[in-house]
């Protein structure tokens, strides 16, 4: 059937009939804040629970195997040259710092070993040798001030005192520590190098306030200071050692001896070279 040019086609046998115009379709759209994106909580099919696929393997969503990966770098080798395996070892509060410091003046308890097995840190030995550099430095440079002053003498600084004490220190408290981790490991003794280094670096606290107290101009007196802070030092070491030592056999006592003796031979350097300042 035509209509002008208009062709109607009516309705057939398998047709589709025609839908009636009901009139305007109210459409409408639920409030959203525009202020809060994305939004709280979500609207039509997609939900929480329906997200974009993702990787089987999660290949492509981590590192390639050719980039920098921090896991894959550090393993073997790479880990003592990372700062990150050092990191355990300098976490540690200022009250622990400080009871192991008044543990260590202490030196009959014998219960730091104990105490610092869980947790044995590098923070406390470091601030300590570093601050034994500048002691020994700054209280020799002072005394000598002081008495070139008094016989109107010329005074020059020496710079020797800081590079020699730096030696001395650092170098004490990292040898003798790993000589004796070899030791002990081969009398099959169980022991941890950095428990061993935390041990030696809190046992030179003491040192501090001799070296403070060496600027009193009496020899004697000088003596006295560095022989007790040398015998606190070695009963310090020995006492927290030999329990652990024990299980070497009949050589322990050699071992706890030669610990307690080379304590005694690093009191005799620093009177020698350290104490001794004439005002």
């Amino acid at each position: 059937m035509m209509s002008g040019k208009y062709t109607t086609i009516d309705n057939q046998p398998g047709s589709v009939p025609a839908v009636p115009d009901s009139g305007h379709v109210a459409v409408k759209f639920a409030d959203s804040n525009l202020q809060t994106f994305p939004p709280s909580s979500a609207q039509g099919k997609i939900t929480g629970g329906s997200r974009p696929p993702r990787d089987a393997d999660d290949t492509f969503s981590k590192p390639g195997s050719g980039g920098s990966s921090d896991e894959s770098q550090q393993s073997g080798w790479f880990k003592t040259f990372a700062l990150s395996t050092y990191k355990p070892f300098f976490d540690v509060d200022t009250s622990d710092v400080v009871e192991r410091i008044i543990d260590s003046l202490f030196p009959f308890r014998g219960t730091f070993t104990e105490k610092t097995a869980s947790n044995p840190d590098l923070y406390g030995p470091f601030w300590i040798c570093t601050t034994l550099i500048f002691v020994a430095a700054s209280m020799s440079t002072f005394v000598t001030y002081i008495s070139h002053k008094l016989k109107h003498e010329k005074w020059e600084y020496d710079i020797n005192l800081v590079s020699w004490s730096a030696g001395l220190f650092y170098g004490y408290v990292t040898i003798v520590p790993l000589c004796l981790y070899v030791i002990l490991k081969y009398f099959s003794v169980p022991a941890g190098i950095v428990q061993l280094l935390c041990l030696y670096g809190y046992s030179l606290f003491v040192f501090i306030p001799a070296l403070c107290m060496s600027i009193v101009p009496l020899e004697i007196f000088r003596w006295v200071i560095a022989a007790v802070a040398g015998l606190m030092s070695a009963t310090f070491l020995a006492l927290n050692l030999r329990a652990h030592i024990v299980s070497a056999g009949e050589r322990w006592f050699l071992i706890v001896a030669g610990i307690f003796l080379l304590q005694l031979a690093l009191a005799v350097v620093l009177k020698v070279y350290l104490f001794t300042v004439s005002v």
